[in-house]
């Protein structure tokens, strides 16, 4: 057999190196440069984590260059020679057993501390004067958030304002969902009948985006919300909107009028109708789904699935369980009409 030329091979080797690495390159080509990048910290509480995850890179960087460094050593030293006899077998050596049980233990020392020191700071936090206080209520597959001294209940996108401590106090009405904006914070798991806290500052005006990082159910990875932090006076505006009340139907665009009928109707079974599970400020108190009173000015609907535009509300009102599979959202039946009228009065709501 003719042996392949060498140069062939390798090119194939790097050929076959390159098909495997090109999709975890392009992975990252999108269009926010660190959607959910813990590496860019926007608030002291991501900092910390920030901090600790850089000294850990730095001794572990440390092991790997003289692990790897003795690696090449040994190789070249004792590599096999045309004519050369064997190495001399050694059996044991104490000062080397020593100092590679010695070494890690001290480079876990180094590692622990910080750690322990992190996980303190954290956790043990006192809540600060002022701090904004934020309940947090995981559904199977969207979000729920409270502003109780603000009287502000809305879903999937949470707004804060910047340079103010912000206190979230989590729970869960199902199963166990974790809580998770890598550029604001570390993960919090959320159980249904208990209580999970965190406190952190957010420091720069930007939106960051969220993500349910512990598995429960069907759509879990579809499970998705947004933190816009704004500025001091852009939140304020944003509560002024809420305390106002949703724009009112108007009842003379013919369109709007029967989106708002259609969803006061009381469908049969009672469970399928809208006015049910939502709830509109001045039109209805449904608590089983998300709150639609100004869901016309929120960036995204269905759980942060989809961007809120005509074409996406449509979809996601025509075919729910098609659009978020295991959606609790009943498949109702609505006709292309009906669609188009409840888009119509939904958008109105800002």
């Amino acid at each position: 057999m003719v042996p392949k030329p060498r140069g062939r091979s390798l090119a194939r080797a790097v050929a076959a190196l390159l098909a495997v690495l090109a999709p975890v390159v392009l992975v990252a080509c999108n269009g926010d440069p660190y959607p959910q990048s813990s590496l860019h910290p926007a608030s002291d509480s991501a900092d910390h984590i920030d901090g600790l995850f850089r000294q850990i890179v730095f001794w572990a960087a440390i092991v790997f260059v003289i692990v790897e460094g003795l690696i090449l050593y040994a190789v070249i030293k004792f590599r096999a020679r045309p004519g050369s006899p064997d190495p001399r077998q050694i059996h044991g050596n104490t000062t080397a057993e020593l100092a590679w049980t010695l070494a890690p233990a001290v480079i876990l020392v180094f590692i622990a501390v910080p750690t322990i020191k992190t996980i303190f700071a954290m956790d043990g936090r006192a809540v600060p004067e002022g701090a904004l206080e934020v309940e947090v209520i995981g559904h199977q597959w969207w979000w729920e958030f409270r502003y109780p001294s603000l009287n502000i209940t809305t879903a999937n996108e949470m707004h804060l304002p910047a340079d103010r401590p912000v206190r979230l106090t989590m729970t869960s009405v199902d199963v166990i969902h974790a809580f998770w904006v890598p550029r604001l914070m570390g993960k919090r798991d959320m159980i249904m009948g208990r209580n999970t806290r965190l406190v952190f500052t957010p420091d720069s005006v930007a939106t960051y985006m969220g993500q349910c990082a512990e598995f429960c159910g069907t759509s879990h990875a579809n499970m998705r919300f947004r933190v816009m932090v704004n500025t001091a006076g852009d939140f304020d505006a944003w509560v002024a909107r809420h305390h106002a009340g949703p724009v009112a139907a108007d009842t003379t665009d013919t369109l709007i009028a029967a989106g708002e009928a259609s969803f006061r109707r009381i469908r049969q079974p009672a469970s399928n109708s809208c006015i049910v599970c939502h709830a509109i400020q001045g039109v209805s108190a449904g608590v089983l789904g998300p709150n639609l009173s100004h869901v016309g000015s929120r960036t995204t609907i269905a759980g942060g699935l989809l961007p809120n535009d005509s074409a996406s509300m449509a979809r996601w009102l025509g075919d729910p369980l098609g659009v978020k599979p295991g959606s609790l959202m009943p498949q109702i039946g609505l006709t292309n009409e009906e669609i188009a009228a409840l888009v119509a009065y939904l958008h109105g709501k800002q």
